[in-house]
């Protein structure tokens, strides 16, 4: 899938909560959906924040990323594009403009544990779930550069 690096647009929010709901409908261990309208708000707002990066295909974003600073709030790619580096992809434009990245993941995500420990990042702190929305136990993992020399 030929695909382009592009930051989101406003009228990206309605997609990539598409592509956010997908996800959370295959996850047994999710309580709620995500995908919502308050989502939408949330990214949105992050858009207009200059935000949010997306990999788009020919018929819009295929694969996003949502950051404040150094917190990356989403990293999600659309089930017909998994398997093909896109979130990699994603992963390594926000490391390229960062010398520190942070992110919580729900310790039941063991695809995405995986998937971050292949990246470079470590659990720094295990949380109960208070400050996520599913209130499920979760993870703080950073990323850090190493330094040159």
């Amino acid at each position: 899938m030929k695909v382009a690096l592009a930051p989101a647009r406003p009228w990206d929010a309605r997609p990539l909560a598409r592509i956010l709901g997908a996800r959370s409908r295959e996850t047994p261990w999710m309580p709620e959906p995500f995908g919502t309208i308050e989502d939408r708000a949330a990214l949105a707002r992050l858009i207009r924040e200059k935000g949010v990066i997306t990999l788009r295909g020919r018929r819009g974003p295929v694969a996003f990323l949502a950051r404040r600073d150094a917190e990356i709030h989403a990293l999600y790619v659309a089930p017909a594009a998994r398997g093909q580096g896109l979130g990699k992809r994603l992963l390594d434009e926000a490391k390229a403009r960062s010398d520190r990245l942070t992110l919580w993941t729900a310790q039941a995500n063991d695809g995405a544990r995986r998937f971050y420990a292949r990246e470079g990042f470590h659990a720094v702190r295990l949380g109960r779930g208070e400050g996520n929305d599913a209130q499920l136990p979760d993870m703080r993992l950073a990323w850090q550069r190493e330094e040159a020399g």
